[in-house]
């Protein structure tokens, strides 16, 4: 089995490496022209995403889909198990949208450029860094395209279903006015254990929850939006994670 596994996870690098190579002119050559055709990058990071998904026999199973309305902009608030959840995230997702990544990411090799291109890079040692990546995220929400972020702020080591949430995504969609998504992932993590260069196809479930409101909410009412989605996920993962046994 260890054999086997050591196989497959070269095949699962190969083809992320390879695919990526292949479809990186489509993702990075749009974003050259700003925001008015990065939408053609994203078509590009969706197939990636589906071929994969194909290629390494990792089958995302989605639910919730009709909760995500096309055209709608949201902040998108997920957990984060493993490096196996961008891609199943970037299927269930319509549209474009703009993740907020730490600036570790900038050096993996050719997703690194992907990465400076197209989310929100965060230094979260540094004060003035996070600062204006939120202000850059309000001017990105402004012209109508959503947000994925990650609450806990990095991928979930612990044995707790999630980790305690960080304050920016509330903030951010309380000061925008933009409704919080809550999206699950379940399974990821036993596929591909963080931290871990280890890897086993099987199957990963993407869940969209119901949008989270905060229309006419103000700063008072940052702790209780964040404890609200905090719950709904973790009820979420829950419901997901039983029905799998």
């Amino acid at each position: 089995m260890k054999v086997f596994q050591k196989i497959y996870t070269f095949w699962v690098l190969l083809v992320f490496s390879v695919f990526m190579i292949l479809f990186l002119p489509g993702i990075l050559i749009p974003f050259l022209f700003g925001n008015r055709w990065s939408w053609i990058s994203y078509k590009f990071l969706w197939l990636w995403s589906w071929v994969f998904s194909q290629l390494t026999f990792i089958q995302y199973q989605f639910y919730g889909k009709e909760n995500i309305k096309r055209g709608k902009s949201y902040i998108y608030v997920s957990n984060h198990t493993s490096f196996l959840d961008v891609p199943g995230l970037r299927l269930i997702i319509k549209g474009e949208f703009r993740p907020i990544a730490k600036k570790e990411l900038l050096k993996i090799p050719v997703f690194g450029f992907i990465v400076k291109a197209a989310t929100v890079v965060v230094d979260r040692s540094n004060h003035e860094s996070r600062k204006k990546s939120i202000e850059y995220a309000k001017r990105i929400i402004a012209q109508g395209i959503s947000m994925l972020i990650f609450a806990e702020g990095t991928q979930n080591r612990t044995q707790q279903i999630l980790q305690p949430f960080k304050d920016g995504a509330f903030r951010i969609a309380i000061d925008t006015q933009t409704p919080i998504l809550p999206v699950v992932v379940v399974g990821a993590g036993k596929l591909m254990p963080p931290g871990k260069l280890s890897m086993a196809p099987g199957k990963i479930k993407i869940i969209a929850g119901e949008p989270i409101p905060v229309s006419g909410l103000s700063a008072k009412d940052y702790d209780t939006v964040k404890q609200r989605t905090y719950e709904t996920m973790k009820a979420m993962i829950l419901q997901y994670s039983v029905s799998e046994k």
